[in-house]
């Protein structure tokens, strides 16, 4: 009898116990943050994370009360940054705003990753898109993509195309294009995509991918011939460019930023982090701000959805390198 009572009393007291962990833990979350919370952006001042991360500060200062601050980690595709948040304290206070390369790309583009973006993190909330365009110099003789495959595959040496280096968007776009459609082009890497669009309005270079905020000035001003739009989502900003995806069903790709925290993080922090981030994500003026940079907001999404939605994307473009034959290259 007395042992069941001491098993009965001692089983009470563990209840009591993680009730109050719980409860302390939700006063946490409460509570949070109660100091400075940096967001590192891998890349430097001036990129596209660079922007949405300012952005998005001077919505989460005034709610949380703190202050907030970018932190620029830039080199090694993004990996030092990445890197910095997989081994920063599990609190919440230190987050990551990396892209679809950090997060999935990298995982088979590079020998070996200072972190597992699966096992090292947890996603927060989507950011926004990055949507690249299809662009020809003028003089290149095809008017819509269908044209542009079938005079790339009339001709007789391989077309070179201009990308910001190996491993980026520009690149794996353009080798994704190249594996659906059957055509031969040549990469010509440069340093960024500024350079690389001014060698094709020039007419040195014949074709690119270009992101939307280096290349919407040139695209408006009618230097570049568009042929198509990388996600199968209109812009406002170039509402008549079709589809790559009408052509070529399948092909709907965007350079994508998340928001991340380190794995161990509270539970109920994780949970205060999303709903924050994804009121913030989708204030209508935010949206607006995101929109005229050349980016499109998106659905902030819940934790296991961009979980899903992570793994989806390790798997798509390790295809697409592993094709590309850069598998490791880095």
């Amino acid at each position: 009898m007395r042992r069941a009572i001491g098993i009965k009393r001692a089983a009470i007291r563990l209840a009591f116990a993680g009730l109050i962990a719980a409860m302390s833990a939700t006063v946490q979350a409460q509570d949070f943050p109660k100091r400075q919370v940096t967001i590192i952006v891998p890349f430097a001042a001036g990129g596209s994370g660079d922007i949405l991360a300012r952005l998005a500060i001077q919505k989460l200062e005034p709610k949380w009360g703190v202050p907030v601050i970018v932190d620029n980690r830039p080199g090694a595709g993004g990996n030092i940054g990445a890197a910095a948040v997989a081994r920063a304290a599990p609190d919440g206070y230190t987050l990551l705003l990396g892209s679809s390369a950090q997060f999935a790309v990298n995982v088979s583009l590079f020998k070996s990753l200072p972190y597992d973006p699966v096992k090292d993190f947890v996603p927060l909330a989507m950011a926004a898109a990055t949507p690249f365009v299809l662009v020809t110099n003028p003089e290149v003789p095809a008017k819509t993509l269908t044209e542009f495959i079938t005079y790339a595959k009339a001709q007789e040496k391989p077309l070179s195309y201009a990308t910001a280096g190996f491993g980026v968007p520009h690149h794996l776009y353009m080798e994704m294009l190249k594996s659906m459609t059957g055509i031969n082009l040549t990469p010509v890497p440069y340093r960024g995509s500024a350079p690389a669009l001014t060698d094709v309005v020039a007419g040195h270079v014949p074709v690119m991918f270009v992101d939307l905020g280096p290349g919407l000035g040139q695209i408006q001003a009618g230097a570049v011939r568009t042929l198509g739009i990388s996600l199968a989502r209109k812009s406002d900003i170039l509402p008549d460019v079709p589809f790559i995806n009408d052509t070529l069903p399948g092909f709907d790709v965007a350079s994508w930023q998340m928001y991340a925290a380190p794995a161990g993080t509270p539970r109920d922090i994780i949970a205060k982090l999303n709903a924050d981030l994804r009121a913030v994500i989708e204030d209508p003026q935010l949206k607006e701000q995101v929109s005229k940079v050349g980016m499109l907001p998106m659905e902030a999404g819940s934790v296991e959805q961009l979980q899903t939605f992570m793994k989806s994307e390790i798997a798509r473009w390790s295809e697409v390198v592993r094709k590309a034959g850069i598998e490791g290259s880095q």
